[in-house]
């Protein structure tokens, strides 16, 4: 039996061949920077000085367009002055691979400069505050909402075309409101989260709810069921999977309202710090910042698909006690829970 192809249509891959790409993928960005941080000829915009020589207003440490730098060399050799010396780097806004990563270290242990400006894990802790009362206010209306509207057409009809119409405005225009609202701390910042993610909470839920297969809910009404038992019972059971990973994604949508909503009223969080970080030119902080979202966004979303794994097991079939615990919960409903689970 012959392999698989690297690119055949809609064929799983090996383990290890999911392994080596998944790698890759993050590989690839890290060695384009690296070359582009660590190979003089490939950039290298500025000349960074290391003796300033005769040249009055150089000092080590500076950095200047390598053009600028040229004329001072140019000029000092031509008046018989002490010839400024220097190396080719980028600019200060582009820090190399090993500064960043040593920087996820020191801005964690670094005190901040001004009093009352808060630690970087007081401004994740602040940070991830405000997603997770965002979104759980946003899921606790949004998605009963999105189920409402999946089952009932008469929902969908008096909700949707509003819910449709406000999607698109974009959320950081409430922004003065909230604030005028709910005043100037943590409350407009979870309102801005909540405003970007439930209107289209609401969409997504409620098509996943249309898509479960009619004939469930055929042979649930030809056993008696009535409307309540049709939604409880057989609805929801069965887009559970849909759902949970559609608000995987609307999770990461959450985040990317973060560093606007932030902004709103005082200025804090994660926010704050990469502001008050670029503002001091420590741009190293500034990138190690932005990894530190990037990695708890992917950690959290791989837990949850862990999760997610366990809990809808007849997707990825294996033991499961997560499995049993849902099945106990639904008990004597388990071929509308799980479709797939073999009948006697």
């Amino acid at each position: 039996m012959s392999r698989p192809r690297w690119f055949a249509v809609r064929q799983d891959l090996s383990p290890s061949r999911k392994r080596l790409l998944g790698m890759t993928a993050f590989l690839l960005p890290l060695l384009l920077w690296s070359i582009v941080s660590y190979v003089p000829f490939i950039w290298h915009p500025n000349i960074k000085v290391i003796d300033p020589g005769e040249v009055s207003w150089l000092r080590p440490g500076l950095q200047i367009p390598r053009a600028d730098f040229a004329k001072e060399v140019a000029t000092a050799q031509a008046t018989g002055a002490r010839v400024p010396t220097g190396e080719r780097a980028n600019p200060i806004y582009l820090p190399a691979p090993h500064s960043v990563a040593r920087a996820l270290y020191t801005a964690f242990t670094t005190k901040p400069v001004l009093r009352g400006d808060l630690w970087l894990h007081e401004s994740l802790a602040m940070s991830l505050k405000t997603i997770f009362w965002g979104f759980i206010l946003s899921s606790a209306i949004g998605v009963p909402l999105g189920i409402l509207c999946g089952a009932f057409v008469s929902a969908s009809r008096l909700t949707e075309p509003f819910v449709d119409f406000v999607r698109y405005m974009p959320a950081p225009a409430f922004g003065a409101l909230m604030v005028a609202v709910l005043g100037i701390h943590l409350e407009p910042k979870v309102a801005i989260i909540v405003i970007g993610t439930f209107f289209q909470q609401v969409l997504v839920v409620a098509n996943t709810v249309r898509k479960v297969d009619c004939s469930l809910i055929e042979a649930a009404q030809t056993l008696g069921a009535k409307r309540r038992q049709l939604v409880l019972r057989v609805l929801l059971p069965a887009s559970l999977p849909d759902l949970y990973n559609d608000l995987r994604i609307l999770l990461g949508w959450a985040w990317t309202y973060l560093i606007v909503a932030e902004v709103i009223g005082v200025s804090s969080g994660i926010t704050f710090f990469i502001n008050q970080q670029a503002k001091y030119r420590n741009f190293d902080n500034v990138y190690a910042a932005i990894l530190i979202i990037g990695f708890i966004g992917l950690a959290t979303d791989q837990i949850l698909a862990w999760i997610g794994d366990r809990l809808f097991a007849w997707k990825n079939p294996r033991p499961s006690r997560v499995r049993t615990f849902v099945t106990r919960l639904f008990a004597g409903r388990d071929v509308l829970l799980f479709p797939d689970k073999p009948t006697a």
